[in-house]
């Protein structure tokens, strides 16, 4: 089983003993993604729905550096600062996903996010094209 790292400017940059995502096995492990600008390395706003937003681009960036897309992600994972921001959350995210299937997913409220100012962190598990 071969294991690739998988990287792209379309992202923040990983800052860390981590990868933007793994190709492994048939699948693509995108690490958690924040709303942050890749070309400004801030985030893209202070509110939920346009951190949400972002975080999205990002990860949807990464799964076309690894050769595959949204439609295949299978799983996620949503953290949140505030279990009150899950409508405006889950709005933003619904955005992404177009197909017959959703992926699983859970979410979490009352985390903290390891970045001032950071309000949710996304990460997603998508089947790799091979």
């Amino acid at each position: 089983m071969a294991i690739e790292e998988v990287a792209t400017s379309g992202a923040p940059e990983a800052l860390g003993a981590y990868s933007q995502g793994v190709k492994a096995n048939g699948f693509v492990f995108v690490s958690g993604q924040l709303g942050i600008d890749p070309e400004t390395g801030e985030l893209a706003g202070a509110g939920a729905g346009i951190q949400t937003q972002r975080a999205m681009q990002n990860i949807e960036n990464i799964l076309q550096a690894a050769g595959t897309s949204m439609k295949n992600v299978v799983r996620a994972t949503i953290y949140m600062k505030d279990a009150n921001d899950f409508a405006e959350v889950n709005a933003e995210y619904a955005k992404f996903f177009d197909g017959d299937v959703q992926p699983a997913r859970v979410a979490f409220g009352s985390n903290v996010i390891p970045k001032p100012g950071a309000v949710v962190e996304i990460d997603a598990i998508a089947v790799a094209n091979e």
